[in-house]
């Protein structure tokens, strides 16, 4: 800029950083927007119908999800174990319409169980009380989140309750406190979403239980009254929530966390945590979902640091894509070239 007149540099920066700030600015709304509109269409009928119908659409979902047979999760989760990661597997499903669908979900789960255990694999398994009839019968959820507990128990393993939208997260911490302090199934975990502001007074109580906790940042549309509308916020919140559960007290009561996010931000700032306070790899570890930021996976591995990975499967694919497609904008350039190429 040496050539330009001090009084055209002057105005010149300002203007910069003005137009800087401006394209910063309509980025945030677009993302933020496209995020609403892709949260919407996670849960609309006409959506999923039209969506589900195109070839490339299941194709592209393929990234995702291990495939619509258990025998697909079982390969999936094989290499992931060779690859010395661990594995929770989800069977594919949530808020049914109706009994029989619950029962059928019930069913495979127990069955996915069972194969765990026949294989050998190094996998626990994560459930969605709405896929099992909570919405529809809450005794009914409770009846069968225990026999896919018990089963567990059964085989050496355990069971962790997905967190879902936050009108059913209270039906959701008291069947799991039925599981496990009137049933006696400690075998039983948890998530905590930290864009819910009752996160933190949830928190607390979890670790005065000793419980077994996946921590999330939370992928469903929730209105401004009962979670934080700012990215910014929910970062800051995940992090104070990550510390509390791997304090001094969390850990000496016997919580285990699994720090379940792809944001390098929030990897950075466990690893900062835990090397600061010496706290053991062993302690807790990282979770990431199927198919995305692989070579991150690897690379904590690689760095000493246990990582799970939620690895789904099923044919009620369509929702669990969609929030894919909401969380990261470079998910929903994948499936438009992918589109563009069809």
């Amino acid at each position: 800029m040496e050539n330009v007149p001090v009084r055209r540099r002057t105005l010149l920066i300002p203007s910069l950083l003005l137009i800087l700030l401006t394209a910063g600015l309509l980025f945030w709304f677009a993302e933020t927007w496209l995020r609403i509109i892709l949260l919407y269409l996670s849960s609309a009928t006409w959506a999923r119908s039209f969506v589900s119908g195109m070839p490339v659409a299941k194709k592209v979902a393929g990234r995702f999800v291990a495939g619509e047979r258990i025998e697909d999760a079982v390969n999936a989760s094989r290499d992931l174990n060779h690859k010395d990661m661990l594995v929770t597997l989800d069977y594919l499903g949530e808020s049914v319409t109706n009994i029989y669908e619950a029962i059928d979900a019930r069913d495979e789960i127990l069955r996915l169980l069972q194969v765990i255990h026949e294989e050998k694999l190094d996998a626990n398994v994560s459930i969605k009380l709405s896929q099992i009839g909570l919405k529809l019968d809450e005794q009914l959820a409770l009846d069968s989140a225990r026999m896919i507990a018990e089963r567990a128990r059964q085989f050496g393993n355990k069971i962790r309750i997905d967190m879902e939208e936050s009108e059913v997260v209270d039906a959701t911490l008291d069947i799991y406190h039925a599981l496990r302090y009137h049933y006696g199934l400690q075998n039983v975990g948890v998530v905590i979403q930290a864009y819910l502001y009752r996160s933190e007074e949830d928190v607390r109580s979890l670790i005065g239980e000793g419980a077994w906790v996946r921590l999330c940042k939370g992928a469903y549309m929730e209105p401004p009254e009962v979670a934080f509308p700012n990215k910014l916020d929910t970062d800051r919140n995940f992090i104070d929530l990550m510390k509390m559960l791997l304090s001094d007290e969390a850990r000496q009561n016997g919580v285990y966390l699994g720090v379940a996010t792809h944001d390098e931000e929030m990897i950075k700032a466990t690893i900062d945590f835990t090397t600061a306070h010496h706290i053991d790899p062993a302690e807790f570890e990282f979770q990431m979902l199927f198919g995305i930021r692989r070579s991150m996976q690897q690379s904590l591995v690689s760095q000493g640091y246990k990582m799970r990975v939620y690895v789904p499967y099923g044919t009620a694919w369509y929702p669990y894509f969609v929030r894919r497609l909401a969380e990261r904008p470079a998910n929903l350039w994948f499936f438009i070239s992918n589109l563009i190429r069809a």
